[in-house]
């Protein structure tokens, strides 16, 4: 497995995995009958990740095959927010519990260490989805604050 800088090219198999884990997961706020995005709204998405120095685009390939990403986007425009973002992490579910989460949030974390703009990396998720809270206490690099409102 490699973990990499995503390209455009990439946005077609990121496209698929995010529908897929929309579909299966009951831990996502989008339903599936609320993802509507299109290849080209994904690509445009994909391309302002890339373009923007504060936001980065990070795939995990397997056998030539994109199997995962993770994104950070700034919370804002705004200069006294630029420093702080949050992320979103997705892997095909056939290669998870194999470390591909942990591989793409430890890019995630050295492409943050790097970025003198970057202060602070947020993250939701909701109280219930346990193997995604172990990834993140496994990390020790998170405080958690509970919060319930979305199950």
């Amino acid at each position: 497995m490699i973990v990499r800088l995503g390209q455009i090219e990439d946005a077609v198999t990121t496209l698929e995995i995010q529908k897929s884990v929309i579909a299966e997961s009951k831990y996502r706020l989008t339903s599936p009958e609320e993802n509507k995005k299109t290849l080209l709204e994904h690509q445009e998405w994909v391309q302002k990740r890339i373009e923007n120095k504060n936001e980065t685009y990070i795939v995990a390939e397997k056998d030539g095959k994109v199997i995962g990403w993770i994104a950070f986007e700034n919370a804002s425009n705004t200069k006294r927010t630029s420093h702080v973002g949050s992320f979103e992490l997705m892997v095909n579910k056939n290669y998870r519990g194999l470390g591909v989460g942990e591989m793409l949030l430890t890019a995630l974390l050295d492409w943050a260490e790097k970025n003198p703009s970057i202060e602070k990396i947020c993250l939701s998720v909701f109280s219930t989805n346990q193997k995604a809270i172990s990834l993140y206490k496994k990390m020790e690099c998170f405080s958690f604050r509970l919060d319930t409102s979305f199950g």
